[in-house]
C-alpha cells in the first residue's frame, strides 16, 4: 500500500501503527478532560484522605454530587486515568471482572492534591477552562483573518482585558499562576540557592500575589523582597503598602514566566529598565529569568524523557501563540535579546524541569 508522497506505507503493520498514531493524537483531549473531571470531583483528595487503597465502591459512595444512575461511569473514568499514570489499580493485574478495582495515588496525582503546598490543581483548571480551550477551535479561522490572537477571535476580548474585567476569571488566573509559582519556588530554592545567596534585595516583577517572593524571603530572611504587578492583580491583597509605576532599584530583578508574555521589542524595553536599576556585576547585580528555553531541560529528563519534555515546550509555545500571539524562545533568541541590550554575559541553569533559570549579568 503506497501513498502519493515520498513516505510510503509498505506493510499492514505500518498502516495500523500510523492509524493508531493519528487516533492517539486525535483523542488526546479525552485524557485532559478526564483529569479535569477527577480534580473537580475531588477524587484525588478522597483517596488521599482514606489513608489506604480505596475500593471502587468506597470511592463511588464518597462522591455526593454523583447521580447514582451514573455510578458505573466512575470505573471507566478511573481506568483511563490509571492508564495515564494518575492512579494505580492494585487489582488490575488480576484481570478478573469479578475483582473490584482498588486505587492508590501516584507521584503525579500527589501534585494535584489540594492539601499539598505546591498543588497544581488550580493550574490544571485554568488551562482547561472553557475560555482557554475555546480559541483552539478557532485556530484555522484565525490564520485567515487579521485578529492578533485566536483568543480574541473566539472571545471578543484579549486575555488581559478579560482578566481585568471579569473577577471570576481573574481569580482563576491568579490561582493558577500561584500554584505554578509555589511549585517552581520550592524547586528553585532547593536547586539554585547559589543564585540568591549574597543578594540584599530583589524585585519580583510581574510577581502576581507574591507567592514566589514570599518563598524567597522565607528562605533568605536577610534579603528585602518586593513585588511589582498590575493594580487588578494586587488590589485585594492584605497588607500591601506600595504600588510602583516603575521597577524600583534592587540587587536583582526576578522575571518568572513573564517575558514569554511579551514580544521582542517589549522584552528589550523591560530588560533595559532592569539593567538600569541593578548594580554592576562586581556588586552582584543580575537579572534572574525563569522561563522556557526551548530544547533545554534537566539532564535526567533529556536522557529519559526528552521527547515528552520538548513536546510540552512546543505545546507551551503554541499556547502562547493562541492566547497572546507570542512565543517561547530558544537559547539563540534569548542570547539575541541580551546582546541588543548590552548585557555582558548570561548563564542557563536547566535544573527546574521544563523551564530554566537564566542569570543575566550587566
Amino acid at each position: 500500500m503506497a501513498t502519493n508522497g515520498k513516505e510510503r506505507i509498505s506493510t499492514t503493520d505500518e498502516l495500523l501503527r500510523a492509524h493508531a498514531h493519528v487516533w492517539n493524537h486525535t483523542f488526546a483531549f479525552v485524557s485532559s478532560a478526564c483529569l479535569k473531571c477527577a480534580v473537580q470531583l475531588g477524587i484525588l483528595d478522597i483517596i488521599h484522605r482514606h489513608g489506604q487503597p480505596v475500593k471502587l465502591s468506597q470511592l463511588v459512595a464518597s462522591l455526593p454530587a454523583l447521580n447514582p444512575s451514573k455510578s458505573h461511569c466512575i470505573r471507566r473514568l478511573m481506568r483511563l486515568l490509571a492508564h495515564d499514570g494518575f492512579f494505580v489499580d492494585l487489582k488490575a493485574a488480576d484481570a478478573g471482572e469479578e475483582e473490584e478495582a482498588e486505587y492508590t495515588l501516584t507521584p503525579a496525582s500527589h501534585l494535584l492534591l489540594t492539601t499539598t503546598s505546591a498543588s497544581l490543581s488550580p493550574f490544571v483548571l485554568l488551562v482547561l477552562d472553557p475560555l482557554i480551550v475555546k480559541p483552539w477551535n478557532w485556530l484555522t479561522l484565525w490564520l485567515g483573518n487579521d485578529d492578533p490572537t485566536p483568543f480574541l477571535t473566539a472571545n471578543g476580548r484579549t486575555l488581559w482585558d478579560y482578566a481585568g474585567q471579569n473577577p471570576a476569571f481573574n481569580s482563576l488566573f491568579n490561582e493558577g499562576m500561584e500554584s505554578d509559582a509555589r511549585m517552581v519556588a520550592s524547586v528553585v530554592i532547593e536547586e539554585c540557592r547559589g543564585t540568591f545567596e549574597g543578594l540584599s534585595s530583589l524585585v519580583d516583577v510581574g510577581g502576581g500575589t507574591g507567592t514566589m517572593a514570599k518563598a524567597i524571603a522565607e528562605a533568605f530572611p536577610e534579603m528585602k523582597c518586593t513585588v511589582l504587578d498590575l493594580p487588578h492583580v494586587v488590589d485585594k491583597l492584605p497588607g500591601r503598602k506600595n504600588l510602583f509605576e516603575a521597577i524600583p532599584p534592587a540587587n536583582a530583578i526576578c522575571l518568572r514566566w513573564i517575558l514569554h508574555d511579551w514580544g521582542d521589542k517589549d522584552c528589550v524595553k523591560i530588560l533595559k529598565h532592569c539593567k538600569e536599576v541593578i548594580p554592576n556585576r562586581q556588586e552582584r547585580g543580575k537579572v534572574i529569568i525563569i522561563d522556557m528555553v526551548v530544547g533545554h531541560q534537566k539532564v535526567e529528563e533529556a536522557n529519559e524523557n526528552g521527547d515528552k519534555s520538548t513536546q510540552i515546550q512546543l505545546f507551551s509555545d503554541m499556547l502562547m501563540m493562541v492566547l497572546l500571539s507570542l512565543k517561547e524562545r530558544t537559547e539563540k533568541e534569548w542570547a539575541n535579546l541580551f546582546s541588543i541590550i548590552g548585557f555582558s554575559d548570561y548563564k542557563i541553569n536547566p535544573t527546574i524541569g521544563l523551564r530554566s533559570l537564566i542569570e543575566v549579568y550587566p
